[in-house]
């Protein structure tokens, strides 16, 4: 069976996923280094296949989905030299099949839009969907029916976490994993902030798809995505699902519409 190749480039890393028409079968992560040129870049596409035991002549398609549009030449060359590939972006090269309702709709960043797409199709039954992404930034995206009404953009965990150990000289930088699935008065400088974050975000999340389910039809799907989710899911029933490579697998779904 045919693979593609798959690439969601963010500030922080680029995930990278080997996938086929039945699903996503291996994900990798890169840093997001502006440092990078297509030499290193192609070279750790390569090696990446290699351990992955996946010659370039088995995939048949390349896609990607970016933020960081300084990267994006680069990795075109990268896949054109060491892997035979055209790398087709989304939405640029290749439409992502969601109404898009931004007053600016050029201004939504692409990992929004597929990240909106994967939800919808992964779960089309709820009338609307808050999918919220815990990346460098914490985006709630609302889709209704099947289009992309818009969201919420506030501040990362990680992001916060290290802002705050950068400006303040007495506060270490912790490890954001609690037990129990309530906050209590920190007794030590790293329990405060460790609970403070989690329990914080969560309450920020609970709060916020409250109010925005009650401005879209009901019934109202939460579903979380990135690095943050699956731990914050343990402290707060209100996600419905989550999903850790959510666009990942929104570029293995719009490949597989194209070739419907």
């Amino acid at each position: 069976m045919s693979k593609m190749l798959l690439l969601d480039i963010g500030n922080t890393n680029i995930k990278i996923g080997l996938a086929n028409a039945d699903g996503l079968l291996r994900s990798f992560s890169l840093p997001s280094s502006r440092d990078e040129t297509a030499d290193s870049l192609g070279l750790n596409l390569a090696a990446l296949l290699t351990q992955a035991k996946v010659a370039p002549r088995e995939l048949t398609a390349a896609l990607a989905s970016s933020v960081v549009p300084n990267l994006n030449p680069l990795l075109r060359r990268a896949c054109a030299d060491y892997l035979g590939l055209e790398l087709l972006f989304v939405p640029e090269d290749i439409p992502i099949p969601l109404e898009n309702r931004y007053a600016e709709p050029s201004q939504v960043g692409a990992d929004r839009l597929v990240g909106a797409f994967a939800a919808r199709r992964l779960f089309p039954e709820p009338a609307s969907i808050i999918c919220v992404d815990y990346g460098t930034a914490t985006t709630f995206d609302c889709v209704q029916e099947n289009a992309y009404l818009g969201g919420l953009i506030c501040p990362g965990v990680l992001s916060a976490a290290s802002a705050l150990s950068s400006r303040t000289a007495k506060l270490p930088v912790v490890s954001l994993e609690v037990e129990g699935d309530g906050p209590y008065p920190g007794r030590s400088t790293s329990t405060s902030i460790s609970h403070g974050f989690v329990f914080g975000f969560a309450a920020m999340t609970e709060g916020l798809c409250l109010r925005l389910s009650r401005q879209m039809k009901a019934p109202c799907f939460v579903l979380g995505t990135g690095g943050f989710a699956l731990p914050l899911s343990r402290v707060t029933g209100c996600f419905d699902a989550v999903r850790a490579d959510l666009l990942l697998e929104g570029l293995r779904l719009i490949q597989a519409e194209r070739h419907k």
